[in-house]
């Protein structure tokens, strides 16, 4: 019995454990990813309210202006209230980039009537940087035509789509009666004050 003594792994003062753990397949570390909020996850978002803040993204008002819309006028028929059209300075960068071909888009985004939201990071990836703002603020609507942005969005709970189909705005995961969910909120209030 004394030959069959276990050995225990030393671990030498120059080796270090791994911080990650290994994935099987290909050896990667595995990445830790944030936890999503999920109070909004089963309800609706009230600080969606109007005047609504919109968050335009490049192909949104390419589409647009390819289907001869005007994105103000469009957006308040679609949610018959006031809308506060924003652009990040991404999208703005993205239709400078874009060239001569895009003016027409870069001289509307540059209206007195737009809202112009700064950035804090490097590159001029839109997609990264709305998805972001609207991580930190979900007082916001996204208008995209995007499919993969759509994708991130949604997984994003509380935050509305808008996008371009046969040739008016169409909006999605928006509550079809606000009003009735502000009754509601200060029918609670009402009752747990008195």
């Amino acid at each position: 019995v004394k030959d069959k003594v276990l050995k225990h792994k030393v671990i030498k003062k120059d080796e270090k454990k791994p911080m990650y753990k290994k994935s099987k397949l290909d050896g990667r570390p595995i990445e830790k990813l944030e936890k999503e909020k999920t109070a909004l996850l089963f309800a609706y978002n009230t600080a969606l309210g109007p005047p609504y803040r919109i968050i335009l993204d490049t192909n949104f008002i390419n589409f647009s202006i390819q289907n001869k819309m005007d994105i103000l006028k469009c957006m308040m028929d679609c949610l018959l209230a006031k809308c506060i059209p924003c652009v990040t300075d991404c999208v703005i960068a993205e239709l400078e980039k874009l060239g001569q071909k895009y003016r027409l888009a870069l001289r509307l985004v540059k209206d007195w009537r737009f809202e112009r939201i700064t950035c804090c990071h490097k590159g001029t990836y839109a997609d990264d940087c709305l998805v972001n703002i609207v991580k930190q603020h979900r007082c916001y609507i996204v208008a995209t035509c995007d499919k993969e942005l759509k994708g991130r969005i949604r997984k994003i709970p509380g935050v509305p789509i808008m996008y371009v189909s046969s040739h008016k705005y169409q909006i999605e995961r928006m509550p079809e009666t606000l009003g009735d969910i502000a009754k509601q909120l200060s029918l609670k209030h009402i009752l747990s004050c008195g």
